[in-house]
């Protein structure tokens, strides 16, 4: 067994100014985890559990969760914000926003970025442990990610999500937490957080505000939708999930034990711990009105399952009424401290109460933030999210060296809009826009912003219109922004804001004959219909909101430069009609995202050009299995075309004769690979038996006799706006039927 020295012990807690208390059974090493838990909260009178629950909000009031110095034991920060990078904390590297790292369909880059974001996040925590520094996006444990599904393409939260497919975003969801968490066999390096179960999915304020707003689901949209995205975080490993500030079917989520017990505890084994979003209990009263008072705001969701509640900055958050809801009876003490374990095993694995030397996170210091390596993963991954919606005669990569090119558009220098909601603070020295990266194209570079502001409510089309004269090729940066979409702030349609369409208009009717390239900066789709369909417009790329890196990656995805080209899809259907979307509040999936979608579309899910070509070939599976069984086979996919670069290959599938209502399509494998020109690889698909199933509400989910397509290819199979590529299809047939059970 090992031993270590008072010395040693004394270090970090004398920088948190708590006394050393070494021989507690909760700091002894050997212990099991269960064992040490149960010594610390067993020490703890009533009153310091009451507060360890109810401080985890922001704010003088909110948090940190207090000391307990006769224990030793110090503050503690929960609330963290670690969508792509340490966000809120000072300075920290800032990664494209989540859907455009979804667009990459790249569960590699996922996983390196929320490493990368895991080291700041610790690096930081370090130096303010260091400094004896506790409070506000301090601590270690992340309220990421955001796993909502897109089902609205108006929602503006849409931005933090990564798309509208459930099995896509519980792979994503798998990859960000193992990165953030990391591999030690003892340690986490930061904790993951993922948020918000479930049905939070819009709106924010459009028709109606989120805080009242109650979403009336299906047991099978919850089912086949809601909640897969969330069991797959919860199989990663997660060590807490978010409860949201909306009602699920008449009950506030953070409030509603048949999720966060029945379904989260009992059914998906989740031991980790629930935490509210900020406000979330109060709003139980003054949004839902479903408690009358304080004290049973705390009372229903502790009993429902929410461990630590993420107070605004209010004096007197609901838990603080946790003692009188026991004096009242209507939480039970042991209850109460059995829901405090969570938060100090989360701690414990973080490495809070066992010698420094042990942990290797604990050697991150302030070099690793904003580090040449983090820097230049950043444009990296900002390159890996741009997608190729146009490219008429192969006009891109672009070839020539340019006398003058022009570059227009309130997103062409705004290096706020360029980064979307919950970004970190990146440096000045390392952000680059699209007027800064783009600058080496050309020795005259002129350039017309044409709005104040994305809104682009006024408009100065002298400026565009003489900008684009005499030029030898124009670039249009148009989008949305935080002005536009974020949370609390949803979309009204999906028109270009204000008179951005008319800025572009007015590029092509002045250009004197020079090509354009419209840049896309948004989360949401955008109506850009007219631009591709106009032959005037010879390339659109979306770009989402790529952050500090922005400039640099689009130069060298512009120009191939370092094999760099758009390879990424679109993580959500753009659809052409505003009349197929439906109603913001209708919870019911019919209709809804390509796996419903029975309309028109600009663009549809997984589209995405590429600069080269390319053929499948060989798709082979077995044509029978037996009910219950995974079934596995391959495909080989060629680079016919010019440029080494990257190819998605994704594979879908389709129930046949189900006798219960099911996707039309279902994404089932996605992998992203890298092919010279002229080669050829073969990508292994396995279909499991979960994925084969479909709900039935009195038995859960089953594996039924029948018989399943599956496609392999660049895109979803017939869809009218062909990448160019092929899509091959096998059959298969199930024998038998096979009971899965709920979950």
């Amino acid at each position: 067994m090992l031993s270590f020295s008072v010395s040693v012990m004394v270090i970090p807690l004398l920088m948190r100014g708590v006394v050393p208390m070494d021989d507690y059974p909760f700091r002894n090493i050997s212990l099991p985890w269960e064992d040490r838990v149960n010594d610390l909260v067993g020490r703890l009178t009533l009153a310091e559990v009451m507060f360890q629950l109810a401080k985890g909000g922001f704010g003088r009031f909110g948090g940190p969760a207090p000391p307990i110095k006769r224990l030793g034991i110090g503050p503690y920060s929960w609330n963290t914000e670690c969508l792509r990078g340490d966000a809120e904390a000072g300075n920290a590297t800032s990664y494209p926003q989540a859907i455009g790292l979804a667009a990459a369909f790249s569960t590699d880059l996922i996983f390196r970025v929320s490493e990368a974001t895991a080291v700041e996040v610790h690096a930081k925590y370090n130096d303010y442990v260091k400094k004896g520094q506790y409070g506000d996006h301090k601590g270690l444990s992340c309220f990421s990610p955001v796993i909502n599904i897109l089902r609205d393409p108006r929602w503006g939260r849409n931005q933090e999500t990564y798309g509208e497919d459930p099995y896509f975003a519980g792979e994503y969801a798998a990859h960000f937490v193992s990165g953030l968490q990391g591999n030690h066999p003892r340690y986490i390096r930061a904790n993951a957080g993922c948020k918000h179960i479930a049905a939070y999915d819009g709106p924010e304020n459009l028709p109606v505000s989120r805080m009242f707003f109650d979403a009336k689901v299906t047991e099978r949209d919850l089912r086949t939708t809601f909640l897969p995205a969330f069991r797959r975080c919860v199989k990663a490993g997660t060590y807490s999930i978010g409860c949201t500030y909306t009602s699920l079917n008449g009950i506030p989520t953070c409030a509603h034990k048949r999720l966060l017990t029945d379904i989260l505890r009992n059914e998906w084994h989740f031991t980790g711990y629930v935490f509210s979003d900020e406000g979330a209990v109060e709003n139980l009263k003054y949004g839902h009105h479903y408690a009358s008072n304080i004290v049973d705001m705390a009372a229903d969701c502790l009993n429902a399952g929410c461990n630590l509640e993420l107070s605004s900055d209010i004096s007197f958050p609901a838990y603080l009424s946790i003692l009188e809801g026991v004096k009242q009876k209507k939480l039970n003490e042991s209850f109460v401290r059995e829901s405090v374990k969570p938060l100090f095993y989360t701690r414990m694995r973080l490495g809070e109460f066992d010698p420094p030397e042990l942990n290797p996170y604990t050697k991150f210091d302030m070099s690793e933030v904003e580090s040449p390596e983090h820097q230049a993963l950043a444009v990296e991954a900002a390159g890996k999210t741009f997608v190729l919606l146009k490219n008429a005669g192969h006009f891109l990569p672009l070839r020539n060296k340019y006398n003058t090119v022009t570059i227009v558009g309130p997103m062409a220098n705004n290096s706020l809009q360029l980064f979307g909601d919950y970004a970190p603070q990146s440096l000045p020295q390392y952000i680059t826009t699209p007027l800064a990266g783009l600058s080496p194209l050309a020795e005259n570079i002129k350039y017309a912003e044409g709005c104040d502001d994305t809104n682009c409510a006024t408009y100065d089309a002298a400026s565009v219109k003489n900008a684009v004269r005499d030029t030898q090729l124009i670039i249009v940066c148009l989008g949305t922004g935080q002005a536009v979409e974020m949370e609390s702030r949803d979309r009204h349609n999906l028109s270009l804001p204000g008179y951005q369409q008319q800025l572009l208009q007015d590029v092509v009717a002045n250009r004197g004959g020079a090509p354009v390239v419209l840049l896309l900066f948004n989360a949401c789709p955008l109506n850009v219909t007219w631009a591709d369909e106009s032959d005037d417009i010879s390339a659109i790329m979306e770009c989402f909101f790529p952050a500090q890196g922005t400039g640099k990656a689009l130069y060298n995805v512009l120009t191939y430069q370092s094999m760099a080209s758009p390879a990424a899809r679109l993580p959500n259907t753009w659809p052409k009609y505003s009349s197929d979307i439906g109603l913001m509040t209708d919870y019911s999936m019919i209709g809804k995202t390509y796996r419903y979608f029975k309309g028109e579309t600009i663009y549809p899910f997984g589209y995405g050009l590429s600069y080269s070509q390319f053929k499948y070939a060989g798709l082979t599976m077995q044509r029978t299995i037996e009910a219950g069984q995974d079934i596995h086979g391959s495909v080989t996919v060629y680079n016919i075309g010019k440029y080494d670069t990257d190819e998605v290959v994704q594979f879908y599938m389709s129930w046949v004769n189900s006798t219960v209502p099911t996707p039309l399509i279902q994404l089932v494998s996605f992998s992203r690979v890298f092919l010279q020109r002229g080669s050829n690889t073969i990508v292994q698909l396995t279909i499991t038996a979960e994925q084969m199933a479909v709900w039935m509400d009195n038995k859960g989910w089953v594996v039924q006799t029948g018989r399943m397509m599956v496609y392999a290819g660049g895109q979803q199979p017939h869809q009218i706006k062909s990448v160019g590529s092929n899509v091959l299809s096998w059959s298969f047939k199930i024998v038998g039927f096979k009971v899965l059970g709920r979950y």
